[in-house]
């Protein structure tokens, strides 16, 4: 019987998370695979990973995390920003691979139908820390904590002024296409980032959240009819309940974290409906 199974961040520039994912197979010829971002930094490794997993899973949906759109010093692939991402897209329809560009598809395996709605939302700074209403001081407060993420230097939001008015633009023409979705039909949405802030309430260095999300988001699951929210970005696989609605980190994150705490188990996780892991 077809599966519904996702995982995020493979990090494949690693050889320890690229032999994981050489050992990825479906357990039927009809299983999907939904990608929830981070594949890679070079263009060539994302290409690889999804051209392996395309030929093996029926279906494979694929979101961008920030590391696939990082314009990185060893990639020949120097397009920026937009041009980055439109790029992957096309590279992603080449290969079969289903982006957030595309038409939304309908699962209509166990627990179906539902509609599968692959998001890139990015994020606008706007998980502020407790009792910060400004970005700038939030932003002076991580730099002081030794907290910057490596978007700030590889990620270029280019034709837009800034990351935070790439993510505006993408929540408007997203909330424009989300509403022409079937109503009679749930969803289950993708994305990189967590929708909602509580997933973040755990991080090691709190700051971070600021690279985590936007809180134009906040009623997304509830408004469009989530069974589920699928995410990564975190590398703190878990499942969180909020507003009655499941939100699931899928992430493989890197060898040492994995090494310490173990993959999850099983690795690709049944997400629709709701699968047992560890």
């Amino acid at each position: 019987m077809a599966r519904l199974y996702a995982v995020s961040d493979l990090h494949v520039a690693h050889p320890e998370n690229r032999a994981v994912v050489e050992g990825m197979f479906p357990e039927d010829e009809g299983d999907w695979l939904l990608l929830a971002g981070d594949v890679g930094e070079l263009a060539a490794d994302v290409e690889w990973t999804l051209r392996l997993l395309a030929d093996r899973f029926s279906t494979v949906v694929w979101v961008p995390g920030n590391h696939e759109l990082w314009t990185h010093p060893a990639d020949p692939v120097r397009l920026r920003g937009e041009h980055r991402y439109r790029y992957l897209v096309e590279l992603c329809r080449r290969l079969g691979v289903i982006t957030p560009e595309d038409p939304y598809p309908i699962w209509t395996g166990p627990g179906g139908p539902v509609t599968v709605v692959p998001l890139f939302l990015l994020y606008d700074y706007s998980f502020l820390p407790p009792g910060v209403r400004d970005v700038g001081a939030a932003l002076a407060l991580a730099e002081a904590a030794g907290v910057v993420c490596s978007d700030e230097f590889l990620l270029h939001p280019d034709p837009y002024p800034t990351r935070a008015d790439w993510c505006r633009a993408r929540v408007v023409s997203t909330e424009a296409r989300l509403a022409g979705c079937d109503p009679a039909l749930p969803t289950l949405l993708v994305n990189h980032f967590p929708l909602v802030r509580e997933p973040t309430e755990v991080l090691h260095h709190p700051e971070f959240a600021l690279w985590c999300g936007t809180t134009a988001s906040r009623d997304w699951p509830v408004r469009y009819r989530a069974s589920a929210v699928i995410y990564g970005h975190l590398h703190i696989p878990r499942t969180i309940h909020t507003d009655g609605v499941r939100h699931q980190e899928v992430s493989l994150g890197y060898p040492r974290e994995w090494r310490r705490w173990g993959k999850p188990d099983p690795l690709l996780r049944e997400v629709f409906p709701a699968g047992e892991q560890r």
